[in-house]
C-alpha cells in the first residue's frame, strides 16, 4: 500500500469514527429540537432550537417544572411541556390556577392567567401531568388526545437554549 493509499484509509477511518461517535450522541444522549408550537410562550417562541438531555429519566425521577420532549405513536411531531403533575398526586384547575394535593402551585413563568377548571384527577404511576407555559393556547394533559404522558414516552428534558443565539442559555427547573 503507498503512503497516499494508507493517508486516504486513515482520511475514511477518522470519517467513519466521526459519524460512528456523532450518531451515537444524537440516539442515546442529547438531540436537537425545533419548537413548532406556541403553546411554551414566553418561555420558549416558535423556531427555538433547544437540546435535550436523552438520559436523564433512565437515572432519575422527572421533576415538577421539567421541561419535556414526548412524542406517541399518534402525535406527527414531538410537544414540549412543563411536568407538572407528578405519579400519584391529585392535579385540579380552578380560580385561575394549578393545585397540587389541595396546594396552590406558584408558577411565575406563565404568560397569562389561566382560564376554566379541570379535575381533580390522580397522575397514574409511571405517567406524568403535562401543561404548556401559554395555558389558554396549549393542547397538553387536559386534553384527551394527549393525556397523561407515559414517562417512557419522555424523548427527554431540555437542556439548553441554542438559537436564537441571543437568548443561548442552560436552562433550569424553576421549582429548583
Amino acid at each position: 500500500m503507498s503512503n497516499k493509499e494508507k493517508e486516504a484509509w486513515e482520511w475514511i477511518k477518522a470519517v467513519l469514527l466521526a459519524v460512528v461517535l456523532a450518531l451515537v450522541v444524537r440516539i442515546f444522549l442529547f438531540e436537537a429540537i425545533v419548537i413548532h408550537q406556541s403553546s411554551m410562550y414566553p418561555t420558549y417562541e416558535e423556531g427555538d432550537r433547544v437540546v435535550i438531555g436523552k438520559l436523564m429519566y433512565h437515572f432519575q425521577k422527572p421533576h415538577r417544572g421539567d421541561v419535556v420532549v414526548f412524542k406517541t405513536k399518534d402525535m406527527t411531531r414531538p410537544f414540549i411541556k412543563r411536568a407538572i403533575g407528578l405519579p400519584g398526586e391529585t392535579v385540579e384547575i380552578y380560580d385561575n390556577a394549578v393545585y397540587i394535593d389541595g396546594e396552590r402551585l406558584e408558577e411565575n413563568y406563565l404568560y397569562q392567567p389561566m382560564y376554566g377548571e379541570y379535575g381533580p384527577v390522580t397522575v397514574p404511576e409511571g405517567h406524568l401531568f403535562v401543561l404548556g407555559d401559554n395555558r389558554n393556547n396549549s393542547e397538553d394533559s387536559r386534553y384527551e388526545a394527549v393525556g397523561m404522558i407515559p414517562i417512557k414516552d419522555i424523548r427527554g428534558r431540555v437542556r439548553l437554549r441554542l438559537w436564537p443565539l441571543s437568548h443561548i442559555q442552560w436552562m433550569k427547573n424553576p421549582f429548583d
